[in-house]
């Protein structure tokens, strides 16, 4: 296994743990028989992504299949694993910002 693939397997336990209603869910997409799941859904999503203009999709579906389809694709996870650790960066930046508002 790469740092990269590695890394991006680190990050999915994480998302594992941090929702765990969808625990089950992120465990079987990852599996390596999933992977005939896994790529048109992620495709599905970036399409979706793509139409975030119309009502019930978003542009929550764009990352979401981007993380779906750099766990088949290589030369997607150093970016993923990039972009996932700056948004949890920034994440946790306006949470304490937050609090400290609140607090004050």
């Amino acid at each position: 296994m790469t740092k990269e693939r590695t890394r991006l397997e680190r990050l999915f336990l994480r998302l594992e743990a941090r929702f765990p209603r969808f625990a089950m869910v992120i465990y079987i997409l990852r599996q390596p028989w999933a992977m005939l799941i896994r790529i048109p859904l992620g495709i599905l999503f970036c399409l979706g992504g793509l139409l975030a203009f119309l009502p019930v999709l978003g542009l929550w579906m764009l990352p979401l299949g981007l993380l779906l389809l750099s766990i088949d694709l290589p030369f997607m996870q150093r970016p993923m694993n990039g972009i996932i650790l700056r948004g949890e960066r920034q994440w946790h930046l306006w949470r304490r910002s937050r609090r400290d508002k609140k607090s004050s």
